[in-house]
């Protein structure tokens, strides 16, 4: 008799336990999604705007079922990559057109076989860190943007996806040392570059560029030369600042800061890359002796007296004040 009055409430105990468990599994385990429900919550949600969930877990965002990244991304696929792929074949045409127009921009009184030291080693450099960095971010940056479209293919998705992982490391490290090489052409090169009397007219003139024997004065750098500078460095730091906030993400912005800083580090790459080619094209082909400033650090003295007069007339007069 007691040993069947033990097994019984040996029995009701069992029943007990499992059924606790099952209510504290039914407490612990979300109920399963309804499909119809969800699909009729996604297609009430408008275009264009974030429809959000519940989650039991810290992190919020994961109860994002939508989020209003695809006006974003077909802002990014649409005009970003047309309209900025035919402005850099747009300045690449132009460039050639010039080329084959003017020709050459030559030293008019021919080369004196004297030279005088235009840019110190250390400033070249700096003028050398900065501008094979941002070659390294520009080739890298336009795989990224326009690699799908263009490089993929000719080399297939296996070097595609190899070429793209290797590139992403390279943008992302080369990005200190451009960063590093703004820093020292602002505090180098600051001083010679705010505005001053006779920036207008050598504007006006075209720079001495478009016509032969046309030479306006000018000083250590030329008004071309300075806007070139500002653009490098305000274009240059706010795509460093976009860049920042993209290695690091919602770290100084949240989703749509994310979004804008995406959009603002691409159109302000390609512009400045533009800007670039442009400089690039006059400091090599474009003009004779100009590669030289930046080579050896020395240029032909005509040459400096046709397109820096008042820079050589400085030196010279410093030069002369030294030997008295």
């Amino acid at each position: 008799m007691k040993i069947s009055v033990l097994f019984r409430i040996l029995a009701v105990a069992a029943m007990l336990a499992f059924a606790g468990s099952l209510t504290a599994s039914a407490q612990t385990t979300p109920p399963a999604a309804n499909e119809k429900e969800l699909l009729e919550y996604l297609k009430q949600c408008p275009p264009g705007q974030t429809c959000n969930g519940r989650v039991s877990i810290p992190d919020q965002k994961s109860a994002t079922l939508v989020q209003n990244g695809r006006m974003w991304q077909e802002r990014m696929e649409g005009p970003v990559k047309r309209w900025g792929g035919w402005f850099l074949i747009a300045v690449v045409v132009l460039l050639a057109l010039f080329y084959f127009v003017r020709g050459r921009v030559r030293i008019d009184s021919g080369e004196s076989g004297q030279r005088i030291q235009r840019f110190t080693g250390f400033e070249r450099f700096v003028h050398w860190l900065t501008a094979t960095s941002f070659i390294l971010l520009g080739l890298t940056g336009l795989n990224i943007r326009f690699g799908r479209s263009v490089l993929l293919p000719l080399v297939g998705e296996d070097s595609f996806a190899s070429l793209s992982q290797l590139g992403k490391t390279v943008h992302n490290f080369t990005s200190f040392a451009f960063i590093a090489g703004l820093v020292l052409m602002l505090l180098i090169w600051i001083g010679h570059n705010l505005p001053a009397k006779g920036d207008g007219a050598w504007l006006g003139a075209g720079g001495g560029i478009l016509k032969k024997g046309v030479h306006p004065p000018a000083g250590k750098f030329n008004a071309g030369q300075k806007l070139i500078f500002w653009a490098v460095i305000l274009l240059g730091g706010a795509i460093a600042v976009t860049g920042l906030m993209m290695m690091f993400p919602f770290y100084f912005a949240p989703l749509a800061g994310m979004q804008l800083a995406t959009f603002l580090h691409s159109v302000m790459a390609i512009i400045l890359i533009g800007v670039i080619l442009a400089h690039i094209y006059i400091g090599t082909i474009g003009m004779q002796g100009a590669f030289d400033a930046m080579g050896t650090g020395q240029v032909d003295l005509n040459w400096a007296k046709e397109h820096h007069s008042r820079w050589v007339a400085e030196m010279q007069g410093r030069k002369a004040g030294a030997a008295e």
